[in-house]
């Protein structure tokens, strides 16, 4: 199995642009403080590195 991130929404999106409100559904998150368990593959990579100041991400062996 691959590597896995949990990601934990931590920022609200009021404010924020339409396309990053748009990445943060994407990821599976609806509520702040929601944490999901992604894989860990460039596309989930490239999402975090545009609303990396809203999250808090975490490696999952």
């Amino acid at each position: 199995m691959g590597k896995k991130l949990k990601i934990t929404w931590k920022r609200s999106t009021i404010g924020c642009p339409k396309t990053q409100r748009a990445i943060i559904a994407s990821l599976g998150l609806r509520k702040l403080n929601q944490s999901v368990v992604r894989e860990d593959t460039p596309t989930v990579r490239g999402m975090i590195a545009r609303v990396g100041h809203l999250l808090e991400v975490e490696d999952i062996d």
